[in-house]
């Protein structure tokens, strides 16, 4: 098993490998996976030495949290802390987020995953005035208190919405969406995080896959696959395809991208390394669909630092193509 960089999550107090597994693919929304090929991913990554997987409970209605829960049982040596999200398969209404429906969110949860306390659970998106009540921290807490949860985070769609919730003295980490190609959270966001000493967890590190550089206008996603059903958010917020950019600009630009990848590493791993270098960044958590892929995005964390060349070549990138169509919205 390889030895990876760890880093504090926050008020979790627990260290977590710079890069993790995300695990919404496993659940099928990026097209189906097979159970054993969904194994073959979650092994792959612990044996680059992933400590950190991210689900949900909406991921594959569950079955995301069922698979992770099945492979611990069977890897009980992988020391793994497993964040899940609740709060998606209810109305999206500010009155659904109350203490009896996190109990019960929360009791789902833990059966699919097989565990008495989860090591982090977080807000999944929610309506934007969820971030400002009390109440919904109150409920937050006694989930804590009742052992039924370690800690507490939040997932946002937004700079506004991070910036509330990391003014919370129980927010343990913030989830938001950081690529080369979603620029806004290194303004702010970042820096209160470090200041306030919440973790942060990089999500949807490679725009949907654009910035793998595989794609081209012609490429066709399979009709379950997000990428062909919400790309301009018919099904939830649109930013969570490709970054919210235009397919065709997306390509264009990943090229571009792709010609800044230093020798012997690939577009994926280039746009990871640029995320782990961003200072208040805790963890990156890219998708995978093959045990390949699992290894290639772990091997990131083991990359030379990118040069301030390439650093300041992502920004013009950023400033010329990217900024005017996503910086103002999210």
């Amino acid at each position: 098993m390889i030895l990876m960089e760890q880093r504090e999550l926050g008020r979790t107090g627990r260290g977590v490998s710079v890069v993790g597994q995300g695990t919404w693919q496993l659940g099928g929304d990026w097209g189906e996976v097979r159970e054993a090929d969904a194994f073959g991913v979650l092994d792959a990554a612990v044996e680059s030495g992933v400590t950190f997987f991210d689900t949900a409970d909406v991921y594959g209605d569950g079955r995301s949290e069922q698979l992770i829960g099945r492979y611990l049982k069977e890897r009980p040596d992988a020391r793994v802390l497993v964040a899940t999200k609740m709060g998606r398969r209810a109305e999206q209404v500010p009155e659904n987020y109350v203490l009896d429906n996190f109990r019960a969110w929360n009791d789902r949860s833990r059966s699919n995953l097989g565990a008495d306390t989860l090591g982090l659970v977080q807000l999944h998106c929610p309506p934007t005035a969820v971030y400002s009540s009390d109440a919904v921290y109150d409920a937050l807490d006694t989930l804590v208190a009742e052992k039924r949860i370690a800690a507490y985070g939040v997932s946002v769609e937004t700079c506004a919405e991070a910036l509330t919730a990391i003014a919370r003295p129980g927010v343990a980490s913030v989830q938001i969406i950081l690529n080369p190609f979603r620029l806004k959270p290194l303004d702010e966001v970042l820096p209160a995080a470090r200041a306030a000493g919440v973790g942060i967890v990089a999500r949807v590190p490679l725009a949907s896959g654009l910035l793998s550089g595989k794609y081209t206008e012609d490429t066709v996603f399979a009709p379950e696959d997000h990428r062909t059903y919400n790309r301009h958010g018919e099904a939830f917020d649109q930013g969570e395809t490709f970054s919210g950019i235009e397919y065709t600009a997306g390509v264009a630009a990943a090229a571009e991208f792709a010609a800044l990848a230093p020798q012997g590493a690939t577009p994926a791993q280039t746009a990871l390394r640029w995320i782990i270098q961003q200072p208040g960044v805790t963890s990156v958590i890219p998708g995978a669909r093959s045990v390949e892929q699992a290894r290639a995005n772990a091997s990131a964390a083991a990359s030379a630092p990118l040069p301030q060349q390439t650093l300041d070549a992502v920004r013009d990138l950023y400033d010329r193509r990217i900024r005017a169509a996503v910086h103002g919205r999210w």
